[in-house]
């Protein structure tokens, strides 16, 4: 479980760094690829684990997925450009 949350706070972390350190469209795109390997992270410890983490679990991924689509949009948007 501390894997799972520590995994998430990476992945909003980075998130975070990406948008204060953007220089171009390519840069996010970095990012989001690396939140798309942290979600098939995500599903392979919870499938690993056999177990819902009071829901936690869930809604960690769910926010992961936000994340995710988010970067896309905004890589869209700064190609755009």
């Amino acid at each position: 479980m501390k894997k799972t949350f520590a995994i998430v706070a990476f992945c909003l972390s980075l998130v975070g760094a990406a948008f204060a350190y953007v220089r171009d469209w390519h840069d996010l795109d970095a990012v989001h690829k690396h939140i798309n390997d942290a979600i098939h992270e995500m599903e392979r410890a919870r499938a690993a684990n056999h177990y819902d983490m009071a829901g936690h679990g869930k809604k960690a991924e769910d926010l992961m997925r936000s994340a995710e689509r988010e970067l896309r949009l905004a890589v869209d948007a700064a190609k755009a450009e």
